[in-house]
């Protein structure tokens, strides 16, 4: 029953009656009134700050204001003026909120928009009012157990067949491998799963643990491939109930015990741990904790690999896809990862950004969301849609452009000696072209 209750509380907060309004309730208080000379200033000053792009923005009386002297490729259409002006006092925030009702639309390729924005960005830091362009809003906040499970709640308990829809066969919602960009989706999620065994050396009869496993993919693979026993944790019951059964139909059930917690909750000694898609979800004051568990948990040859969504320097999650998206979520920068390892005297042996990767990997994920809108619009509704897609189109851009990495950190005690001399048995032709 609680279980139920979770999902369907998830499910309607996601949906868009949490929103704030919409554009056809706007056109009807009085809204629709011509532009003030001020109005237009403040689009100047905004466009000027993000260094006049090749943009257009029509208002809703009809006028239209540019400040680029290259050719016009996009224009984004605001609807009212209250739109406009929650745009300009907190645009980090109420560009989703004001895409999702309807208040703006974006007449042109949404994900290109996007990363033209981001590119911007870095190179002007505007002034005054839009300084919220680049504010923080998670601050690195403490990440406790019961906050962590309403975290994954809002997150991934939306529902499986949601995700069924546009995930690849084996639901692996992180970043494909793409060793030939030739790859469809399902190849280079098999490639990933690989790539990060062959990362580790994984030995037959070896103890794996994974903290924070989705659903199931990578302890699958890793039981029924490499002839490892994984104990897999996870906070969300509709993932472990998804694992549970796949791991029954593939007979893996002796070699696989996937486990509903958090990952303060792993007990024993193993040979490997490996986290994948987890650690941004951590908060950066309980990089200590999570340390000092991979520190108690590893066996003294032990060894293991974080994969993480992450940035070039220290900074928060965006505050529209913290608020309705990925609550909690904090991305690290490189140096703030390694504060993981140094404490507890782990030796760094590889280090990768799959940042294009990931690119790729969303850009196939927009297009089967896009096919399998129609189906999402009648479980949900249109403003769970445009919520959803303007979160994959801001990922696939903030990849694209740099703002956000993927980092692949391989990392065993001190003093271990057994790694290989080389690379060479995990660049192998067969990652890169048996799977097409």
């Amino acid at each position: 029953m609680q279980q139920s209750q979770n999902i369907v509380a998830t499910q309607q907060a996601l949906a868009g009656r949490r929103f704030s309004g919409n554009y056809l309730a706007a056109k009807s208080t009085g809204e629709q009134k011509k532009t003030y000379a001020f109005d237009q200033i403040l689009i100047r000053g905004v466009l000027e700050a993000l260094g006049n792009p090749p943009l257009r923005v029509k208002l809703w009386d009809g006028q239209e204001i540019s400040s680029s002297t290259a050719p016009i490729q996009m224009s984004l259409l605001i609807r009212d003026r209250d739109a406009l002006l929650r745009l300009i006092a907190d645009p980090e925030f109420y560009f989703g909120e004001m895409y999702v009702t309807g208040r703006i639309e974006v007449l042109f390729d949404l994900p290109l928009f996007l990363e033209t924005i981001y590119r911007a960005l870095p190179r002007r830091r505007p002034p005054g009012l839009l300084k919220k362009l680049f504010g923080t809003v998670n601050g690195g906040a403490r990440n406790t157990p019961s906050k962590a499970a309403r975290n994954i709640y809002h997150h991934y308990d939306i529902g499986n067949d949601f995700y069924k829809l546009w995930l690849d066969e084996q639901m692996v919602y992180t970043c494909a491998y793409f060793a030939d960009p030739a790859l469809s989706l399902e190849a280079a999620q098999s490639a990933k799963l690989e790539y990060i065994c062959r990362k580790l050396h994984l030995r037959p009869g070896e103890s794996v643990v994974e903290a924070g496993c989705g659903w199931g993919a990578l302890a699958l693979y890793m039981a029924k491939n490499y002839g490892v026993s994984v104990k897999a944790y996870n906070l969300s019951r509709e993932q472990l109930a998804y694992a549970q059964v796949r791991a029954e139909q593939q007979g893996l059930q002796e070699k696989i015990e996937f486990i509903e917690g958090d990952y303060r909750e792993i007990v024993g000694e193993f040979d490997v741990f490996v986290s994948v898609g987890m650690l941004e979800h951590v908060g950066i004051k309980d990089y200590s904790e999570l340390g000092k568990l991979m520190d108690r948990c590893l066996s003294p040859s032990g060894r293991g690999l974080i994969h993480s969504i992450g940035r070039d320097s220290a900074r928060d999650m965006n505050a529209w896809i913290e608020r309705y998206i990925f609550p909690g979520a904090c991305p690290p920068s490189l140096s703030q990862m390694m504060t993981l390892f140094e404490p507890h005297g782990f030796s760094i042996l590889d280090i990768e950004n799959l940042r294009l990767h990931y690119a790729a990997t969303i850009e196939h994920w927009s297009q089967r969301f896009e096919k399998a809108a129609d189906q999402v619009t009648a479980t949900f509704d249109p403003a769970f849609v445009r919520a959803w897609r303007l979160y994959l189109a801001g990922s696939l851009a903030a990849f694209r452009s740099g703002d956000m990495q993927l980092f692949q950190v391989v990392f065993s005690r001190t003093g271990c000696n057994q790694i290989p001399w080389s690379r060479d048995e995990i660049y192998t032709p067969a990652l890169c072209h048996d799977l097409l």
